[in-house]
């Protein structure tokens, strides 16, 4: 859909009140229910349905009725409550034109109070080219289900926290001004695409830098998963800058050697083709930044020392677990022997104490009293027991005895039964188990009819 920003300043205050109120009802609504849109405006005199219907013309909001009377946003609904915020909060004054275009996002200049020029990146995931954004990207983690307004947003929360994060380590990558919703303002390149180029004086210099950036990246526990020829820019000075952030992993993820391969990939077939370079064993490493190679001069991931930093760890990357944080603090630390020791002697100090009590022959925490057992008879039962052994030794009265036994084990089955119905009644909350009187009532059924049939024939 196309940004048409001509339309936002004809929006007055109750039409944003009305998108807002739809945007806090898609949180667990797909399709929000008009009553519930009024009643979060709260506007006078009912004036949200006619909100409503000004806003559907602008195709800001989507109406649909088919299982009952909703609305839900559109992606244009979105950007204009997220330039409304950038406006308001003073980042951008002017939206200007759009610049780029790509599976998952639109990127449109804007201009600042002072003149700035700056880029403004909105994301739309869910377009019709690129639909499988769950299975390839996982922005949402351990959620089953979600809504793609809500994807773009985890989208540009993830790019905005690793362009600030590379930004601060040294990458040439943009500088994060802000991001809202799914929109990112980054300050605008002096370049061109690389893809675009089609000559360069230093093909072999360039080439070693991208190179080296894709090393750097996996230094710091980083993989870009899209280093091609449409995310690297580059100026008249044939200096490089990185864009496109949001599907970063970790070089803990599982399919990491596969992402990595695949960038180092990507870099050596369009520069063999588009500037005809040879790749032979030994390529001159020109920052110094890695020293593994494979055969053909390509970098080898396992032979990258991680020395550099744990961006993954800070960033929480795709692919990084709680027991890669717990490893890398043990590392930090330096206290994985002492801990491993630690725990071997405090297991032989507990073994060793217990065989000194089994050898002493103390069993005192095994002779330890037991609670309960005069609600549930045991005791009358023991000393029913041992009044029947005593009797059995007094041949006198064995069958006065035995009879007392007989009486004693009819009071334990009873005490016994009650605990159970207790318990029984216990786990039913207090609720009764028996039926009610009134719990089958026939109004007016077909049994009632029949019966009433059966009545009047035998009058007759």
């Amino acid at each position: 859909m196309k940004l048409d920003v001509d339309v936002l300043r004809y929006l007055s205050k109750d039409d944003f009140r009305v998108l807002t109120a739809v945007e806090l009802g898609m949180r667990n609504h797909e399709i929000v229910p008009t009553e519930l849109i009024d009643r979060i405006a709260r506007l006078k005199h009912g004036g949200s349905y006619k909100v409503l219907k000004n806003l559907l013309k602008h195709k800001l909001l989507h109406h649909d009725s088919s299982k009952y009377d909703g609305f839900r946003l559109t992606y244009l609904g979105y950007d204009f409550l997220a330039i409304k915020t950038m406006v308001n909060k003073g980042v951008f004054v002017a939206v200007g034109r759009q610049i780029g275009v790509g599976k998952e996002s639109d990127i449109f200049e804007v201009a600042c109070e002072d003149g700035t020029v700056l880029a403004m990146k909105l994301h739309r995931l869910g377009r019709v080219s690129f639909r499988a954004v769950k299975s390839k990207r996982d922005y949402l983690r351990h959620r089953s289900t979600s809504n793609w307004l809500y994807l773009s947003r985890l989208a540009a929360l993830k790019e905005f926290a690793f362009m600030k994060a590379l930004e601060t380590h040294g990458f040439p990558v943009p500088n994060a001004v802000e991001h809202n919703r799914h929109c990112v303002v980054m300050s605008l390149v002096q370049g061109y695409p690389l893809v675009q180029v089609k000559q360069l004086e230093n093909p072999e210099m360039v080439f070693e830098t991208i190179i080296g950036l894709v090393v750097r990246l996996a230094e710091h526990g980083l993989i870009h998963c899209d280093f091609n020829e449409f995310n690297i820019m580059i100026d008249n000075d044939e200096k490089i800058t990185m864009i496109d952030f949001p599907q970063m992993v970790s070089v803990s993820h599982r399919n990491a050697q596969m992402y990595f391969d695949r960038d180092v990939e990507c870099v050596f077939k369009f520069f063999r083709k588009r500037f005809n370079l040879t790749f032979q064993e030994n390529i001159d490493d020109v920052d110094g930044s890695y020293k593994g190679r494979e055969e053909d001069g390509r970098p080898c991931l396992s032979a990258i020392d991680r020395s550099d930093g744990f961006l993954d760890r800070e960033l929480a990357a795709s692919g990084f677990t709680r027991k890669n944080e717990k490893d890398i603090q043990r590392f930090i630390e330096g206290r994985a022997d002492s801990d491993t020791n630690s725990d071997s002697e405090g297991a032989d100090s507990v073994e060793d104490v217990n065989e000194a009590n089994i050898k002493d022959g103390d069993f005192s925490h095994l002779l330890e009293p037991v609670d309960g057992l005069e609600s549930l008879g045991i005791e009358e039962s023991y000393e029913a027991g041992e009044r029947s052994t005593s009797d059995k030794e007094d041949g006198s009265d064995k069958e006065e005895h035995n009879q007392n036994a007989m009486e004693n084990e009819a009071e334990l089955a009873k005490s016994l039964n009650k605990q159970r119905q207790r318990a029984i009644a216990t786990s039913h909350r207090g609720r009764k188990t028996f039926a009610s009187r009134n719990s089958y009532k026939d109004k007016g059924g077909r049994s009632s009819h029949n019966s009433k049939i059966q009545k009047q024939l035998s009058s007759w």
